[in-house]
């Protein structure tokens, strides 16, 4: 055989190889072995994060401290799971670094956001995606200042264990983000000089109940 047909060869081996541990790779569900069922927020780990251009001169950074959520997972039917989540408005914390000249936080929570009538914002999904390896996407309603608008997560599948090595329970985690146009929900103040856009990063570990 000559050296070229014994080149060629190898490279159709390579390649009908690699196109089996590709098509090995699809069919393989990051869920197996992980129990459906009802999954409760592990508080320790886990962060609601938001984002905002400052006059285009930087990137604002808060967060909210108060905050759960409930996932309902199906492991072989990854589409039909979902989540709610409800944040606490006045657990608003951006940091402020004088708090006894002016309780920042609780003016942004009370002016901006209008937390004496509307303390809490919510998160309902609609529609979860079939995983795409470990990425997939979240449709859902944000309810926020006493207004309900569709919002699209993207997500990943950061991982899962059938057993907690503490807990010794089902833990799946997950990382999801968003951008959101906060003028849609009647939260408008200062914009566009304080964005109107505003980047949602969430992460959170969820054990089995």
């Amino acid at each position: 055989m000559s050296l070229l047909k014994s080149l060629k060869r190898a490279s159709v081996t390579a390649v009908a190889a690699l196109a089996l541990v590709q098509v090995s790779n699809a069919q393989e569900n990051p869920l197996e072995g992980i129990p459906s069922g009802t999954y409760s927020l592990d508080l320790t780990h886990a962060s609601v994060i938001w984002k905002v251009s400052h006059f285009g001169f930087s990137t604002y950074v808060g967060r909210f401290n108060d905050f759960d959520a409930k996932l309902e997972l199906d492991s072989k039917n990854f589409e039909k799971s979902s989540v709610d989540v409800e944040i606490k408005v006045d657990s608003l914390d951006t940091d402020y670094p004088n708090p006894e000249k002016e309780d920042f936080n609780a003016k942004l929570a009370q002016d901006w956001f209008k937390s004496g009538d509307h303390p809490s914002i919510t998160f309902k999904a609609t529609s979860v995606s079939a995983l795409d390896g470990s990425d997939f996407t979240i449709e859902g309603d944000l309810s926020l200042m006493g207004q309900t608008h569709p919002v699209t997560l993207d997500a990943t599948l950061n991982g899962a264990t059938p057993q907690h090595p503490f807990a010794k329970v089902p833990l799946v985690g997950f990382s999801a983000k968003t951008t959101i146009d906060r003028t849609v929900w009647g939260l408008s103040k200062y914009a566009p000089n304080i964005g109107a856009e505003v980047a949602v990063e969430i992460e959170g570990e969820f054990l089995k109940k």
